[in-house]
């Protein structure tokens, strides 16, 4: 179910066989290809991009600005239909929203009139579950997001980290078997990421959560990910991707290591080259305008 600051109910989902070629990845995106508007204004915002991710994977999408990286999640998401490509779960293609996949977005998204216990609730009304039976799981996944002290605070008396842990801990609790990140922890300062990242490395650890991450941050990328998928500047195709083989369990305390800093450096050569043709294109435009 998709985390609910977006409503996707009202979207119908499909499913259609298909066959085995990625019968080991539960999510598959294959080919996907956007564009926004028509004729001589047209942008491709991505192309061609396919990737899978496997059972228990945590695998980062980076990127410069204006590469796609949302689009691309929106699409795997549900919130984007009309693209080209296809998307599949356990082999299955979907389109729309799916009840297999949760969403988190950068946006601050509690409802402020509920306190952080029935932000996480929420969803599980929605499903209709019994009062004792979705108090007992919220509680849960606040306990695993570090809130078990804040449960009865509203999102106005909680800190910019606590509301993105509620906002996890609101997707988590209905169970999907994929968890989409978009931008997080975009909002917050370097070192309340990092330390929200060792909470989100644990929560990984201990569910197996099948994660795709959006993020801006090599950093974080290569902290919490088991590869790191860079793209290009648009439109957004995939340039590399890049096995992160650093020891689990895994905190922030490894960005201390030799092996981290040369996996970021390599991944920084990339997006560099990638930035760069970004500024440039930019530049251009505004000489023409």
């Amino acid at each position: 179910m998709a985390e609910y600051g977006r409503d996707c109910r009202a979207q119908p989902f499909m499913t259609s066989g298909h066959g085995s070629a990625q019968a080991s990845a539960v999510l598959t995106a294959e080919g996907i290809g956007k564009r926004f508007g028509s004729g001589a204004t047209a942008v491709t915002a991505i192309d061609e991009v396919t990737l899978s991710v496997k059972q228990g994977e945590l695998i980062s999408v980076i990127g410069p600005s204006g590469c796609g990286k949302s689009t691309l999640f929106n699409i795997i998401g549900g919130l984007i239909t009309d693209y080209e490509g296809e998307v599949r779960i356990d082999g299955r293609r979907v389109s729309g929203c799916h009840p297999d996949i949760g969403m988190v977005f950068q946006e601050e998204s509690t409802f402020p009139w509920r306190t952080a216990l029935e932000n996480v609730e929420f969803p599980l009304e929605v499903r209709g579950l019994p009062a004792a039976e979705r108090r007992q799981r919220a509680q849960q996944f606040l306990g695993l997001v570090g809130l078990t002290e804040f449960a009865d605070r509203y999102p106005g008396e909680l800190s910019g980290g606590m509301k993105a842990r509620t906002a996890i801990a609101r997707t988590l609790a209905a169970h999907p078997k994929i968890l989409l990140m978009d931008e997080p922890f975009g909002a917050l300062d370097e070192q309340t990421r990092l330390l929200l990242g060792d909470r989100l490395s644990q929560i990984h650890r201990e569910l197996g959560q099948t994660t795709l991450l959006i993020t801006h941050s090599i950093t974080e990328a290569v902290h919490l990910s088991d590869r790191v998928v860079v793209m290009s500047y648009r439109p957004g195709r995939i340039k590399r991707v890049v096995d992160v083989d650093l020891p689990r369990p895994r905190s922030s305390e490894i960005i201390e290591s030799e092996q981290f800093g040369h996996l970021v450096a390599s991944i920084w050569h990339d997006l560099r080259e990638e930035a760069s043709r970004g500024l440039a294109a930019d530049e251009a435009s505004r000489r023409s305008s």
